[in-house]
């Protein structure tokens, strides 16, 4: 068994010049605070003319609503422990106690945050309503038929089409929560709990990749940063948070199997391939977790897990295949049923870039100014890779910008005009160890902006997501 590649250099070494540099740290997150002011003004100027965007408050999905609920003091103190103890424990604890109290912390941080807005509408009733799956359990009652003809009721003017978020992804999606009502867990409050538990872990899967391809060090310096997440807004209250667990944990075991640390390297590789087919039939869009997968190869220098892998995505396409269900088809289908509906009117040429004001929010501020020194040691990084002399703050830069350049194929795709908050979740949460980057000294500046960004965006708007 071989272990994760240790960082290259000790704390006493200077960083090169790209990295160094608060002032450039600061002018990034101003700009990046800037660009969700502008998006605001100039959303709410479109909107209000037209009301082509269909949000209430550009660019998120959301309305003003100041309030405070039973998840407040729990938010809050979540966040101020993280904040003052956070860095010391992440540097102090065990390896297995840090995964178990992160994925503890961030899923506490994601509770307290629903919560803000109670039982009924921060966890209960979110996936209940008429575009939700729960809302299309009993039409499930015989799963076969229903996979088999599952494409012809996804356009709009076909009887007894899709709701839209059902339409709007391949059946797994759906099955979970059915799978769920079958064995006794069904209604929203289920749901919920499902979404919340699993999207907690995500932030270890992420964890546990830094470890095997970067470095130990580097894992504990950004597993602060992956609890106290802005987009733990939005996980716990839709299935996007349930989607990135899963999309993480794929490439986590994808980064386990091509560094070798792990017993079983082709059977790790194999359940990677699993999780990623399954990822393909929660959501479209998941497909181009492609790029970063590709990444963790390359960052690896390995491709022995690429045949394993491929296998377990086969199987899991092979499978609903044979079911009757055509990922195809369906996508192509799905596009035409976006532009019937108010993917069509919304206007590309705000959401372009309004999507990243909201890309902004979700990851924060310190994610900013981490892939700002991330960018600045591109070239440094590509010529130590290539001559086999990266470190492992270089191995973070070139995986946190490959997922923002599989977030940027998203944006330029068109098929993700708004509501970005939730559906970025499982690329929001690759780009938070960005931070990491930062220096330790002001881990908790940035901490706090965190925060307080997730605090305020919950206590100030009420979300629809």
């Amino acid at each position: 068994m071989t272990a994760p590649a240790p960082l290259a250099r000790t704390s006493a070494e200077p960083a090169p010049p790209a990295r160094r540099g608060r002032r450039p740290d600061a002018v990034a997150a101003l700009a990046g605070a800037l660009l969700v002011a502008v998006a605001a003004v100039v959303g709410t100027a479109i909107q209000n003319a037209g009301g082509t965007l269909h949000v209430a408050w550009p660019p998120l999905l959301a309305a003003w609503f100041p309030h405070a609920g039973p998840g407040t003091p729990a938010a809050v103190a979540v966040a101020a422990g993280a904040v003052v103890h956070g860095p010391a424990l992440a540097g102090r604890l065990s390896w297995r106690s840090l995964t178990l109290t992160v994925w503890g912390a961030a899923t506490a941080w994601i509770w307290s945050l629903a919560l803000v807005d109670g039982w009924q509408r921060g966890v209960a009733n979110r996936l209940t309503n008429r575009n939700e799956y729960l809302s299309v359990i009993d039409r499930f009652a015989h799963i076969g038929p229903t996979l088999r003809g599952f494409d012809q009721h996804i356009l709009i003017g076909h009887p007894h089409n899709w709701p839209a978020h059902v339409a709007g992804h391949p059946p797994g999606a759906t099955l979970t929560f059915v799978w769920l009502d079958r064995i006794g867990l069904g209604g929203g409050g289920w749901a919920g709990t499902w979404c919340i538990m699993v999207g907690g872990s995500a932030a270890v899967a992420v964890l546990v990749a830094l470890r095997a391809l970067t470095s130990e060090r580097t894992a504990r310096r950004a597993a602060p940063f992956l609890v106290l997440a802005p987009a733990a807004v939005w996980i716990g209250t839709s299935a996007d948070g349930y989607f990135a667990a899963v999309a993480a944990w794929a490439v986590a075991l994808l980064a386990l199997s091509a560094t070798r640390a792990v017993r079983r390297p082709a059977l790790v590789a194999l359940s990677a391939g699993l999780l990623f087919g399954w990822a393909l039939y929660l959501s479209y869009g998941l497909a181009l977790f492609a790029v970063p997968a590709v990444a963790v190869l390359l960052l690896a220098r390995s491709a022995r897990p690429l045949a394993p892998a491929l296998s377990g995505v086969a199987l899991v396409a092979l499978a609903f295949t044979l079911a009757g269900f055509d990922w195809w088809e369906a996508y192509g289908l799905l596009v035409e049923r976006y532009y019937q509906g108010v993917g069509g009117d919304r206007p590309q040429s705000y959401w372009v870039w309004g999507n990243l004001a909201c890309a902004v929010i979700i990851t924060g501020l310190a994610s900013v100014a981490g892939l700002r020194r991330a960018g600045a040691a591109v070239p440094g990084a590509a010529r130590r890779w290539y001559g086999g002399r990266d470190d492992a703050a270089d191995r973070l830069g070139i995986l946190v910008l490959t997922v923002l350049l599989a977030l940027l194929a998203a944006d330029l795709s068109g098929m993700s005009k708004a509501e970005t908050e939730r559906i970025w979740i499982p690329f929001a949460l690759w780009l938070l160890p960005a931070a990491a980057l930062l220096p330790g000294a002001d881990r908790r500046r940035w901490l706090t902006l965190q925060a307080v960004l997730a605090l305020l965006v919950n206590h100030l708007l009420l979300t629809t997501w």
